[in-house]
């Protein structure tokens, strides 16, 4: 799973946000805003870290369990997955 060429992640006015490239500007429709989480989370993937790299990621950074970490991760994934933003 890798994110989609030209993505980016941004700050903008204090806020974490992933910006399309400027060819989807129009099936995006607008920005998608992260958490704390969200943003190591995409981090991760930008290093290529798989599932359950960043779930295992999570729970060195975080006190939670893995079980939760990984629910996380999918949760997270499956967002991105339906906004267009990543690719398997």
């Amino acid at each position: 799973m890798k994110i989609k060429e030209g993505f980016t992640l941004k700050t903008v006015a204090g806020a974490c946000v992933v910006l399309p490239p400027a060819s989807e500007n129009l099936n995006f429709g607008g920005m998608l805003s992260l958490n704390p989480t969200g943003r190591m989370l995409w981090l991760l993937l930008e290093e290529g870290l798989d599932r359950k790299e960043m779930a295992q990621a999570l729970t060195k950074e975080f006190d939670v369990s893995l079980e939760t970490a990984q629910a996380d991760v999918d949760a997270f994934l499956d967002k991105l997955l339906k906004a267009g933003c990543i690719e398997l």
